[in-house]
């Protein structure tokens, strides 16, 4: 019962947050908007702090270059992230990664996921993003800490990189940076409009002057009057600025046939993603991410007949009875295969024998016919830090 209550509360905020609420809970509307204003004010009480100084912000001894974004779910940074490191990789400098490390157990103390050629770690020690990102990267070192600057320190010490890559590191005004590239949905950038709990933003759309350049990530989901009409919009916000735009491709990571596996990172690409092997076959569905339901659009591609589908929380490690649910669900509905995505499977992985295929799902980004331009770009901003010299 308890349960119940909650998990249908969390469904009424969830609504609000991503909606207009016209139809939803007025009264439960009205108080997270009071919320909202409390932490509107924090917020801007804590710029307020770095701009005059009270607040301190440190500086590492290399370039910093942040991947992140102005609202909570998934807008694409940790594949963005990946595709940054590998293009300042090839470009010829010595690049490190460093995120958070969220719900890692080394979130807290910080540690080396990967040194570049080998991993470290497992994702319950450094995080499933973190330890995803070291999997696929190649001759780039990722660190974890919750403190930017001193994982930053440690990848100085370490590894001496030309180039610091911050995941999700807008909002962290303790370290300075000298590119701020910020993500947005391009089907609903801002949801709302309004701030956390009332909305999905956790800073204000003015906070967008601190960006130097926007990534517009999902873009092939617009037609070209809507992306006319939301560039329109952006403009009044964003004069001057450059902008990108980013595409999500899903692919085919490997399929698990009924046995206990590994994440090396290391795509088997044996079935296309519009392979006839999944089309109009029965399929059981789970996921923990930000937005799972923009992963079930995704699916639509694959054609197959998802007979059910298990939304877990973002960063949810799998628990005994949740793995029991899964395997249950797929025998009851007599699935033919089970689909999950990369990042979940990260955590999975070594966990249970499966009772029937695992497909497992990845994302890359692409940057389109803007891939050239970007790439300029920071080359450019590599200059301007006097890196030149160093090639």
């Amino acid at each position: 019962m308890k349960n119940t209550m909650i998990s249908n509360t969390k469904e009424k905020v969830e609504t609000i947050m991503t909606g207009d609420n016209k139809h939803g809970d007025a009264l439960l509307g009205s108080f997270l908007s009071m919320v909202s204003k409390v932490y509107g004010g924090a917020v801007k009480l804590r710029q307020q702090f770095y701009q005059w100084g009270v607040a301190k912000s440190r500086r590492l001894p290399c370039t910093v270059i942040s991947v992140g974004n102005l609202s909570v779910g998934g807008t694409g940074k940790t594949p963005l992230t990946i595709y940054l490191a590998d293009l300042i990789k090839n470009l010829g400098y010595k690049v490190a990664v460093v995120s958070r490390g969220y719900k890692g157990r080394s979130e807290k103390a910080g540690g080396i996921v990967s040194d570049g050629g080998a991993l470290m770690t497992d994702s319950r020690i450094a995080g499933d993003e973190p330890y995803m990102m070291a999997a696929k990267l190649k001759d780039v070192p990722v660190i974890v800490g919750k403190n930017r600057y001193e994982a930053g320190m440690l990848a100085v010490r370490e590894y001496d990189p030309d180039v610091l890559v911050l995941d999700d590191a807008f909002q962290h005004l303790k370290l300075r940076r000298d590119l701020d590239l910020v993500l947005l949905d391009y089907r609903r950038p801002f949801g709302n409009g309004q701030l956390l709990p009332r909305g999905i933003m956790r800073e204000p759309i003015s906070a967008l002057s601190r960006a130097d350049a926007l990534i517009f990530t999902r873009s092939d989901a617009q037609s070209d009057s809507e992306t006319s009409s939301c560039y329109s919009k952006f403009r009044r916000y964003l004069v001057e600025k450059p902008m990108f735009k980013a595409y999500h491709i899903p692919y085919v990571h490997k399929v698990v046939r009924g046995e206990k596996s590994i994440f090396d990172g290391n795509s088997e690409r044996s079935l296309t993603w519009d392979s006839e092997d999944f089309k109009g076959r029965s399929a059981v569905v789970f996921s923990g991410l930000a937005n799972n339901r923009n992963f079930h659009g995704i699916l639509k591609g694959l054609k197959c007949i998802v007979k059910s589908s298990l939304e877990f929380p973002d960063h949810h490690f799998y628990s005994d009875t949740d793995i029991q649910s899964i395997t249950e669900s797929a025998k009851k509905s007599r699935a033919e295969f089970l689909i999950t995505t990369e990042k979940d499977f990260v955590r999975i992985a070594d966990i249970i024998k499966w009772p029937v295929d695992l497909v497992v799902v990845g994302i890359e980004v692409s940057l389109g016919p803007d891939a050239d331009s970007f790439s300029t770009f920071i080359q450019s901003r590599l200059h301007h830090q006097n890196l030149g010299s160093r090639l």
